[in-house]
């Protein structure tokens, strides 16, 4: 590699081991050097992180990181699905100031054009917008490519209309229709020997980009949040952005699937393969502990229509289910266990209705020796806590806003 190549990659490590919430976001951009003729800096279309190599020698490796972790977060903000009517350049510059007081709360050090304003801290870009001026003169650091069409009034650096025909971007179509397009470790700075992208790819439907990358910003929380390294208004950030967006069912979902194990195995070979040994796929079944909040601020209906979203995901990911109920004592008729093939529903009577403690479900698990790949709590988070967090994945559907210390979070909504 060359040494922006080295740098870019260095960067991307030290925000994986660092800021693993971050990390992982910036890793789904692949690295592209740009010509200087329409990269001045750099620029992101939500697949790909666009560089002119002479502004990344200018940066430390801090900024390096910035300006990685800046292109993350408009993707992960959805900033290209949320312009609607709103002039764009003056929604480019209310998305920058929105990112990089996020940043700047994650104590990241910008490079010395990053726009920042103490005013602006903790306010989305829809707020940041109507306080700016009609034709700000502030010019963002980067160029949003996600965004081109509309008022066509665009940041700093950024081509004129007629610079390219429609499909020009060469190279930068190799990110695939989908939009799935992944980095790896060959990850490449080169585009071509003319020097980088020779022009900006052309855009692709926002819709299926924001879905992706709520996708990815679910999964991401939730990594960070297992390894400890998520701070608090980064923690806040997301329970705002994903609880209204995306809908409880498809978040429980992402993460029951998460954790299903499908592994190569060559411990079970096929015949028809002859005498070599050929891996398999197979797939191995979870083990699911389901707790129920009974102290009477969860409805029975509520109850049931928790379980029946958790049969159906029950049969998709292979899991055996025990589920038990408590308010701050274990029901005395529980724990039920039901198999793969069994339907899971609400037993006919659950005693409840006292205060709440989630302490004696952790200790069942504990006493009895089950070590579930998962275990979801449906509750309203309003109760006593164990002090220290177990070493299975914890999912916590709450109804209400209380906060949980440990674990993922889902906003019932």
């Amino acid at each position: 590699m060359n040494p922006i190549e080295t740098k870019l990659a260095a960067a991307r490590t030290r925000l994986i081991l660092d800021k693993p919430f971050l990390g992982s976001l910036v890793m789904h951009l692949s690295l592209k050097a740009a010509n200087a003729k329409w990269c001045a800096t750099m620029a992101t279309d939500a697949r790909n992180f666009y560089y002119n190599p002479d502004y990344i020698a200018r940066l430390t490796l801090d900024q390096t990181q910035f300006v990685l972790a800046h292109e993350a977060m408009h993707c992960a903000l959805s900033h290209f699905n949320r312009r609607n009517h709103r002039q764009k350049h003056r929604w480019d510059v209310a998305c920058d100031y929105a990112v990089n007081m996020i940043l700047d709360d994650e104590r990241m050090a910008g490079p010395e054009n990053s726009l920042m304003n103490a005013t602006y801290r903790g306010l989305t870009a829809e707020e940041i917008y109507p306080v700016l001026h009609e034709d700000p003169p502030e010019e963002t650091m980067d160029q949003h490519l996600f965004d081109d069409t509309g008022s066509g009034q665009g940041g700093e650096g950024e081509p004129e209309e007629n610079d390219s025909e429609p499909g020009a971007g060469g190279e930068g179509e190799q990110s695939g229709g989908d939009g799935q397009s992944e980095p790896t470790e060959s990850d490449s700075a080169e585009q071509s020997e003319a020097g980088g992208q020779d022009a900006p790819p052309p855009p692709m439907d926002s819709d299926q980009l924001d879905e992706q990358w709520q996708g990815r910003l679910a999964a991401a929380a939730q990594a960070a949040r297992q390894a400890g390294k998520l701070s608090a208004s980064m923690l806040r950030l997301v329970d705002q952005l994903l609880a209204p967006r995306l809908p409880w069912r498809a978040l429980l979902a992402r993460y029951m699937m998460n954790v299903a194990r499908d592994d190569y195995s060559f411990q079970r070979t096929s015949r028809r393969e002859g005498e070599a040994m050929m891996p398999r796929l197979y797939s191995q079944g979870v083990r699911v502990a389901v707790a129920l909040d009974t102290s009477g601020s969860v409805t029975d209906d509520e109850m049931r229509e928790f379980l029946t979203e958790v049969d159906a995901l029950k049969a998709q990911v292979r899991a055996e289910v025990t589920l038990h109920a408590c308010d701050n004592k274990l029901a005395e008729d529980g724990p039920w266990r039901f198999a793969m093939w069994q339907s899971l529903e609400l037993p006919d009577s659950i005693s409840g209705g006292g205060g709440t403690d989630f302490r004696p479900v952790f200790d069942w698990l504990e006493a009895d020796r089950i070590e579930p790949d998962l275990l979801v709590y449906f509750t309203d988070a309003e109760g006593r806590f164990p002090e220290t967090e177990p070493s299975f994945a914890t999912i916590w559907l709450v109804k209400g806003k209380a906060p949980v210390p440990f674990g993922a979070r889902i906003q019932l909504n």
